[in-house]
């Protein structure tokens, strides 16, 4: 798979394919059935499938106030599009003259121009151009004009509710990582570098590595049964995100410690898989108390978390 952030520089061999827009944000299980049929149109068609999308969000341009936080970086998001078999996403640098293009202006000079794309497959709420003007309807008019293949998708239903990035950040933001997972189809993840904190983990017999810098969607607060994957290797881990009341520290932070690992882990770059939370964040009595409840979710994650 290959990520391309300038147009001038896509190859010929992406051009001529089968093409999605959208922000493929978490790239969920609803994204893995529209990617299914993407690969399926590019086949038809005999040429790349190739998925367009944006960095940033257009949100954070338009109303940055409201803008989501995401749930993956660009290129966790461009890899698992190519897991499920994209051979290329455009991360187009999204910028204020981009988002002033007509509908028609960027079917005729993005799809057809610069992408030639001979098929294209998208979601029923699919909207495009200045001020979403472009609907699916008339995306199928501009298609049909073309000569061009063009197929909608439905979206994948669980639970009896839509598969959404918005449906999997309400779950992230509650603490519903187990149920983000049946959503996404695999952990939620994020990535951080580990910043120096106050000792005070490794002075009650269970350090931690304090993650810095990170660019995406927080859990809510509470203590997870996670995965920390490093240089190559995976770790279980009794991961905290919050403030820690009981030493009156009201930072919130996201602290992780690794069963198994070893060594100093300051500045080096983690990613977290959160598997599923364990209980609130709550104020102990003393510091024994606490030392006690880590030793129980330490135990908890070791039984349940397995490393293959």
């Amino acid at each position: 798979m290959k990520l391309i952030r300038d147009l001038d520089l896509l190859s010929e061999c992406f051009r001529g394919g089968a093409v999605s827009i959208g922000n493929f944000d978490g790239v969920h299980r609803g994204h893995a059935r529209l990617v299914e049929r993407l690969t399926a149109m590019s086949r038809h068609v005999g040429g790349p499938a190739v998925v367009f999308t944006f960095d940033p969000h257009p949100a954070q341009l338009l109303r940055p106030q409201a803008a989501p936080t995401p749930l993956e970086w660009t290129e966790r998001n461009a890899r698992l599009l190519g897991e499920l078999g994209v051979d290329a996403v455009i991360a187009y640098p999204t910028d204020g003259a981009f988002l002033q293009i007509g509908a028609r202006q960027f079917f005729d000079e993005i799809v057809r121009g610069r992408l030639d794309a001979r098929a294209m497959v998208e979601g029923a709420n699919f909207f495009f151009g200045h001020d979403r003007a472009g609907n699916i309807d008339l995306l199928r008019q501009f298609c049909t004009e073309e000569g061009m293949s063009f197929d909608v998708v439905e979206p994948v239903v669980i639970d009896g509710a839509t598969v959404s990035s918005s449906r999997i950040r309400s779950l992230v933001a509650s603490g519903s990582v187990a149920r983000a997972r049946s959503l996404l189809g695999r952990p939620y993840r994020i990535r951080g570098v580990v910043g120096r904190g106050a000792g005070r983990g490794k002075e009650l017999g269970y350090p931690t590595a304090n993650l810095e810098q990170i660019d995406t969607l927080m859990p809510a607060d509470g203590t997870y049964a996670g995965l920390v994957l490093i240089e190559g290797n995976r770790y279980p881990a009794a991961v905290s995100v919050g403030p820690n009341p009981t030493f009156d520290d009201d930072c919130s932070k996201v602290e992780a410690h690794l069963i198994g690992y070893t060594g100093s882990l300051y500045e080096k770059a983690l990613e977290v898989d959160f598997l599923v939370r364990l209980r609130d964040t709550k104020e102990f009595d003393s510091a024994d108390a606490l030392v006690a409840q880590i030793k129980r979710d330490v135990e908890e994650v070791r039984a349940m978390v397995v490393v293959q």
